[in-house]
């Protein structure tokens, strides 16, 4: 009896010190980060924003039940992210896993299934298994979350901004973004002020079904949105924290460019989406196989080259490209049509490691043009958007045709490699108005407008310059109306411009510290299927003889252990 009592007081401690362990990890997350690319440390703008949480959050996760392998190691993504959450919230941040509509009857659950799309949460379609032994059937898969809040609530769609052709890949982005994405939501929930966003018309700026998309889900829906017409005002307000200028086909006015300069002086920033060159399909299909690009002149070279960048007069080809409709034939009298590669629609990807471009799939544009970046003292840039290694420049007077490729030479010619189409710059801006203005127009610009004039940026600003106007547009389908930007019209393959946009909005009102998020970057650490194939015959011995000789050893181990211990000496 004084053994066992023994026994349990030896036990007790240890026990007690579990029990302790258990309670404490529940309000308490911590560990150490061995990986190599540090997946589970967070950033300190993460870290400090989800500390600032002042009321109770709750994320519900859509990824519960039989779904396949790639979709639960996302899952234990949100779990793992989540429980940092609490620990650094103290406990404010809570998580819930479900299984979208079970327990629903077919109405309820239908109407669920809508209310995460419009959320923004889109479904996936995969195959999953029920049971070991049964048959595999298609399944919709909601990869995402909604977090709410006494503020309101968010939906955040895992796979937004990835491609769905590209399997595990698209996973292996999905959780290097998670942290970005769930802290741009928390973000939303808590600020107290909405940024203010300008779309600036008076130069020919679209204001029909193209602009659908950006207008209501990009700057309406993240953002506080006003029109502002340029003309209207006479200067642009200090409210507004950025403004969009979208595909102008007008030529700007000195005074018009004086209010968008004297608005970047005083701390505005501005996204450019021009084109030099007016170039369409529209044009093309009207014309007889060939049309030349003729120039817009929108009279903003000087500007945009004081600020550090030129829109060259070029189109830009490339080989890796979005995909029309072509005639490649008839039979009697009926013209057989094929999707064949459009040079003049290049795929625009991101080869530099800024946040505003990583880990998103292609860009789609449409007869984008070169940037060159512009010696500018005190100016950084950075090239968020370029070619494939197999581009080309199309110098002005620029020849467009149905067939600008005929032959193997003309091949060889798309040999530029990562041609730039968009560039972010960031610095002490100079006007290109400075020393041109007379000590009178000073003054009376002082006195009208109550506001001086500045001859350079009065605090570090940053501004965004995309060489062609429509990657922020979208196409408009004549059965469904607007479709999303990026999206083909007749393949409907989605590419991620609207999250191109969107972080670039984000990132010039304030988002830059939590996009630091987005620089992670999970190596895809496959397996070498041909070293697999050759060494499969040691493999699976391995995998069926070590469970049964690992346990063998260790008896003979333990048995040689207690011998040499317990033995009699004699």
């Amino acid at each position: 009896m004084k053994m066992k009592k023994r026994g349990l007081r030896s036990i007790m401690p240890v026990l007690l010190l579990l029990l302790a362990a258990n309670i404490l990890s529940v309000f308490w997350h911590t560990g150490i980060d061995l990986t190599a690319e540090k997946r589970f440390t967070l950033s300190p703008a993460t870290r400090e924003l989800v500390a600032g949480i002042d009321a109770p959050m709750t994320l519900r996760v859509y990824l519960e039940g039989d779904i396949p392998a790639g979709f639960k190691k996302l899952a234990a993504t949100a779990a793992d992210m989540s429980a940092a959450f609490r620990s650094i919230s103290n406990g404010r941040f809570q998580v819930v896993f479900e299984r979208p509509g079970e327990g629903l009857d077919d109405s309820a659950r239908t109407l669920l299934f809508d209310s995460l799309q419009r959320m923004g949460i889109n479904p996936t379609n995969v195959k999953a298994q029920a049971r070991q032994g049964e048959q595999s059937e298609e399944t919709l898969v909601f990869p995402g979350a909604v977090l709410a809040s006494n503020s309101g609530s968010r939906g955040i769609d895992f796979l937004e901004g990835q491609s769905n052709l590209n399997g595990l890949e698209s996973l292996n982005n999905a959780e290097a973004l998670m942290e970005y994405k769930l802290a741009k939501a928390i973000m939303m929930l808590q600020r107290d002020t909405v940024p203010l966003i300008g779309y600036l018309t008076g130069n020919g700026q679209p204001l029909d079904y193209r602009a659908f998309d950006l207008l209501e889900n990009v700057m309406r829906k993240e953002h506080a949105f006003s029109i502002l017409p340029i003309d209207s005002v006479p200067f642009v307000p200090d409210e507004f924290k950025a403004i969009v200028i979208a595909k102008p086909i007008k030529a700007f006015t000195p005074e018009q460019r004086l209010k968008i300069d004297q608005f970047i002086m005083h701390g505005g920033k501005v996204l450019w989406a021009l084109d030099n060159l007016y170039a369409s399909m529209d044009s093309l299909q009207r014309s007889s196989g060939s049309f030349v690009a003729f120039d817009l002149g929108l009279e903003l070279d000087e500007q945009l080259f004081k600020y550090g960048v030129r829109i060259n007069r070029d189109l830009v080809q490339d080989l890796e490209c979005d995909k029309v409709p072509s005639v490649i034939g008839s039979v009697g009298d009926k013209p057989q049509i094929e999707l064949l590669p459009w040079p003049y629609a290049p795929l625009l990807r991101n080869t530099t490691p800024h946040v505003i471009s990583r880990n998103l799939d292609h860009v789609s544009s449409s007869f984008p043009q070169s940037i060159d970046t512009i010696s500018a003292p005190g100016i950084s840039k950075q090239v968020l958007l370029s070619t494939s290694p197999y581009g080309r420049k199309l110098s002005s007077p620029a020849l467009v045709e149905w067939k600008s490729i005929r032959t193997e030479e003309d091949l060889k010619n798309f040999n530029q490699a990562n041609i730039p189409v968009a560039v972010l710059l960031e610095g002490r801006f100079t006007s290109p108005f400075a020393n041109r203005m007379s000590a009178a127009d000073l003054a009376n610009m002082e006195q009208v407008f109550n506001r001086p004039f500045l001859p350079a940026s009065a605090t570090p600003n940053s501004m965004i310059v995309i060489a062609d106007g429509d990657i922020l547009l979208n196409p408009v389908s004549q059965e469904d109306g607007p479709l999303a930007m990026g999206m083909n019209n007749y393949t409907r393959q989605s590419y991620a411009n609207r999250d191109f946009i969107s972080n670039c909005m984000f990132y010039l009102t304030g988002g830059a510290a939590v996009m630091e998020a987005r620089g992670k970057e999970y190596r895809l650490r496959l397996l070498d299927k041909e070293a697999l194939e050759k060494n499969k015959g040691f493999w699976q011995a391995f995998a069926l003889l070590a469970p049964m000789v690992l346990p063998f050893l260790f008896l003979l181990a333990n048995s040689w252990i207690r011998k040499r211990k317990y033995a009699r000496p004699f």
